[in-house]
């Protein structure tokens, strides 16, 4: 284990609560977590997973039920429950998932007995009353039990780099570093890696391609994004150090280049969030440093000129790490995240008493240019309803409709 931050997990060893007792977490909106999955088609993101505070004061933090998943209406800004059934994931921390066509792909995570590389996914299209989940028999040699690590998307193909986990139990191609420190605490001891997997998803099999260039050192709770053919990975933990690097790796012809910027950079982080916003930028939220502190700055690449500029924001006051993009929540000019840690959550930390309130379920929405006079139009009728309801039926059909739909939002905050 490399330090508690580091393996956001939940204690292992206490019971959680009674099963009725999370259903008093929150009503109308997710529990606040960590560690947990946040996934979006575009129209819904799609939370899973992760870990809060335990209710009694001097025990660990707890995984959060794994038979349930929050589903968020980016139009409607309101939160549904939804029971699953199938083949269900054990509740976990630190897993890698992904959305493709409304299918949430998962892999990998942290549970009770330790770290796993089981593939499974969950079919949002379906027409079942319950969603299942399915775990994926998957063709190939897979990658090593492991946290921590990223994605991208490319084709028919999800590409996962790094991670922290289990000495390969196979062959792999690429370079496993153990963390010194896990030799000394039960299990099996784990360590960071620079390996590359692709699983093809028409066929559900793992390859591991042959890369070239110079590769990023291993590292885990860095940040992935992909922008046309190119795989950006940005910072990442490896042993004591939070790095700041900056590579990509091309998805055609699996080379790795390393990116010297020039000018002002974010410092070096892990638990960050790295979001394309178009094809020659890159949106930076978030993190925590090596000195154990969470950041709340936000920083945009610009691709084309290989520069990093600083976005000035309203949420200075709100550290972040281990957060989640939710997409472009409903406006392209806009992006959410949701949940994470806001300061340090080491329980043996001695600025971090057992339970302190540490985790977020709130979603914050950054504005990335002036919204536009329809989007104005439509929040000045909503924020005035109790004057101007009595007109609504005057609007065009599709005005009307997106009125209807947020009316009673109150789930998110703007920028």
């Amino acid at each position: 284990m490399a330090d508690d931050n580091e393996d956001l997990q939940a204690d292992e060893e206490l019971p959680a609560p009674a099963e009725d007792s999370f259903e008093q977490l929150e009503n109308d909106s997710p529990a606040e977590r960590s560690g947990h999955v946040a996934v979006t088609d575009g129209r819904c993101m799609y939370v899973w997973g992760g870990y809060k505070n335990a209710q009694v004061r001097g025990f660990y933090d707890f995984y959060l039920p794994r038979d349930e998943i929050w589903i968020y209406n980016m139009e409607t800004g309101r939160w549904k429950k939804s029971k699953t059934e199938g083949d269900v994931p054990p509740s976990m921390s630190g897993s890698c998932a992904v959305c493709v066509d409304r299918v949430v792909y998962l892999f990998g995570g942290h549970h009770a007995r330790g770290n796993t590389n089981k593939f499974y996914m969950l079919n949002s299209r379906s027409t079942d009353k319950v969603l299942q989940w399915v775990r994926v028999e998957c063709q190939g040699v897979p990658p090593s039990s492991k946290d921590k690590l990223g994605v991208w998307v490319y084709k028919n193909k999800l590409i996962f780099f790094g991670g922290y986990g289990y000495f390969p139990e196979g062959k792999q191609r690429g370079t496993f570093e153990f963390d010194e420190t896990s030799f000394w605490n039960s299990g099996l001891p784990r360590g960071w890696n620079d390996h590359v997997h692709v699983l093809d998803t028409e066929t559900f099999t793992w390859s591991q391609p042959i890369t070239t260039g110079k590769t990023p050192s291993p590292r885990a709770a860095h940040a992935c994004a992909t922008v046309g053919n190119r795989g950006f990975v940005f910072g990442g933990r490896y042993r004591e150090s939070r790095m700041n690097d900056l590579y990509y790796l091309n998805l055609d012809t699996w080379e790795w280049n390393e990116i010297i910027t020039q000018g002002i950079c974010p410092v070096g982080r892990s638990w960050h969030s790295l979001t394309p916003i178009s094809s020659d930028h890159l949106f930076l939220f978030g993190g925590f440093t090596t000195d154990k502190q969470p950041l709340s700055d936000a920083w945009i690449y610009c691709i084309s000129k290989n520069e990093w500029v600083q976005f000035e924001h309203n949420y200075s006051e709100k550290p972040r790490y281990d957060t989640h993009f939710l997409g472009n929540a409903a406006c392209s000019s806009d992006l959410g995240f949701f949940g994470s840690c806001c300061n340090n959550v080491n329980p043996h930390h001695q600025t971090a008493p057992l339970s302190l309130q540490a985790h977020s379920n709130e979603i914050l929405v950054f504005s990335l240019q002036p919204r536009s006079l329809v989007r104005l139009c439509l929040e000045a009728v909503i924020c005035f309803k109790e004057m101007l309801a009595s007109s609504w039926n005057c609007l065009p059909k599709h005005l009307l409709h997106s009125v209807n739909q947020r009316f009673g939002s109150n789930n998110t905050s703007g920028s």
